[in-house]
């Protein structure tokens, strides 16, 4: 199987304009949060975050299949000690566009920094928001089920009668649940939490998410052969992910630095430049 990785130098809403629709099985990305790192990209201030994405998520929903899915890595800032809400600001407004929000995963972060705040807690996790076209998508649960570990020797040898029957739930989700089924599997469904450390110094790149991150993600939602893209492609893991992982790929990238950084560490790949030079390459500090 040939697998072809494709990589754009320019800004990812000109970029998008160019792909053709239903192209998509995945998009996986992590765009610059609100007013950070905005010596590399300039920063989007929280009360403009929504107006400046909803273009590219229109984009976005366009070059998606019907069966494909959308994972946002994103997480609001506190600001002026509260934190903002354009996270779900965005969230209601790319519902209006068309978006399902399916779900939401959360990225805990293992080896986060270590502080003290006066009015909160070490942050330590990262939302992970899983958006659709169609309430039907492909989804491949099975690539990623976990061990049952010590919970089958404890919880599932005490069976209460309740566990041995369909219960049906108390909230009121329309989901039952029969534990003993699950008494001689040495496999289970994993929970929407994932636990992975943050992985940048190795990468040349501020905010790069590592490596397990996409992975899960790819392997749910995908099979080889599939295409996968990140219009915000940073340093690549996804794409770099995505070889490795025998799916196709498209990344975009705005900064010439890192776009350099990752055409080196992929083969066979495409090229693209988008003339005129992107606004960050009028406005970089010689």
């Amino acid at each position: 199987m040939e697998i072809k990785t494709d990589l754009y130098l320019g800004d990812c809403l000109e970029v998008l304009k160019k792909l053709p629709d239903n192209c998509v099985d995945l998009i996986f990305t992590s765009p610059p949060y609100a007013d950070q790192r905005k010596n590399t990209y300039g920063g989007i201030h929280p009360n403009e975050y929504v107006e400046w994405f909803l273009p590219i998520s229109e984009q976005l929903l366009r070059v998606l299949k019907p069966t494909g899915s959308f994972v946002l890595n994103i997480k609001e800032r506190v600001v002026n000690g509260e934190r903002s809400t354009y996270v779900i600001e965005l969230i209601l407004e790319m519902k209006k566009q068309g978006w399902f929000w399916t779900e939401e995963y959360i990225w805990h972060k293992k080896n986060c920094y270590p502080g003290k705040w006066p009015n909160r807690f070490r942050d330590a996790w990262e939302r992970l928001l899983h958006f659709t076209k169609d309430k039907k998508f492909n989804m491949y649960q099975e690539e990623v089920m976990v061990p049952m570990g010590d919970w089958r020797k404890s919880r599932l040898k005490r069976l209460s009668d309740t566990d041995k029957k369909r219960d049906e739930s108390k909230v009121g989700s329309g989901f039952g649940k029969n534990i003993s089924n699950w008494l001689d599997r040495d496999m289970a469904y994993p929970t929407n939490v994932i636990h992975l450390a943050t992985e940048c110094s190795n990468k040349n790149h501020s905010a790069a998410f590592p490596e397990g991150l996409p992975e899960w993600f790819i392997k749910l939602f995908t099979k080889e052969g599939d295409t996968i893209l990140d219009p915000f492609m940073g340093s690549g893991t996804t794409n770099l992910v995505a070889n490795r992982m025998q799916r196709n790929s498209i990344g975009i990238e705005i900064v010439p630095e890192y776009y350099e950084m990752v055409r080196k560490q992929i083969q066979p790949v495409e090229l693209y430049l988008f003339e005129p030079k992107t606004e960050y390459e009028k406005t970089k500090p010689a």
